[in-house]
């Protein structure tokens, strides 16, 4: 299944675009951040970009300076409205970029992102069925860090076992949980911004997030650091970097202990 990066403001247009293309494609929510973008892309190595324009007149425009000079290899699809459109078009660079104005059909973004892709459209409703298929049963892990190679590292552990889902920051994982909601959240309990613990705050604040198992990642082995991270009561711990086999174990067991809907 082809992986996309979906940039822009996570406004009712994107949550629409994410939802559709996330019935076919593997689909990563991405902030109009040139620095987040860039972490993005190193991380997820998307086969396609697509840019939400809609109320985005403060996107970072050096985006699509990187995208062309450092990524020429991918594609670009950019959605908005025509005024929005002709305010970004400057910065396009031949044919790495194509445009749709909106109000646009979802079958129209489909034929654009395939064509995009170099996929015929059947071709990729079938891939999606199959990988569906295939997941089928597989339990989600999200795992939140702001280290690229840590969720590099992590993705390359579990993905052969789990579903792996990547955020890399608290709020981009409040996001993703809104879109998908896991079965284990593996969280780095140092973060900057929002840490891990302002994160376990939000997803225990949140009714439909709470009971979700969260295992804390932590790189500083003291005592006084890891009893403020058992004070939080956590489903567990790990000290980075963590050793394959033991998170498997514990993952397995927090995994089972839970309540079966």
């Amino acid at each position: 299944m082809k992986k996309i990066v979906l940039i822009g403001k996570f406004n009712n247009v994107v949550k629409e675009i994410n939802t559709f293309l996330s019935r076919f494609f593997r689909v990563q929510l991405c902030s109009e951040n040139a620095g987040v973008l860039e972490g993005m892309l190193k991380i997820v190595n998307p086969d396609l970009v697509v840019i939400s324009l809609v109320g985005a007149y403060d996107i970072d425009t050096s985006i699509f300076f990187m995208l062309s000079d450092q990524y020429p290899q991918i594609p670009v699809l950019t959605i908005g409205t025509k005024e929005e459109s002709n305010t970004f078009f400057k910065y396009y660079e031949e044919t790495q970029f194509e445009n749709l104005i909106r109000p646009v059909e979802n079958t129209e973004i489909m034929n654009a992102v395939c064509r995009r892709l170099g996929l015929d459209k059947e071709e990729a409703v079938q891939s999606a069925a199959e990988e569906k298929k295939e997941s089928n049963g597989r339990k989600r892990i999200l795992v939140v860090d702001d280290n690229g190679t840590t969720l590099r590292t992590m993705k390359a552990m579990l993905e052969e076992y789990y579903e792996v889902a990547l955020a890399i920051s608290g709020a981009q994982a409040m996001t993703s949980i809104g879109k998908k909601r896991p079965d284990l959240i593996l969280l780095d309990y140092e973060m900057p911004v929002c840490d891990g613990k302002m994160t376990l705050e939000m997803i225990r604040a949140d009714e439909d997030m709470k009971s979700i198992p969260v295992v804390f990642l932590t790189a500083i082995n003291d005592r006084a650091n890891i009893e403020a991270v058992l004070k939080l009561k956590p489903a567990g711990y790990f000290l980075k970097p963590a050793v394959k086999d033991r998170l498997l174990l514990e993952i397995d067991k927090i995994l089972k202990s839970e309540p079966q809907c």
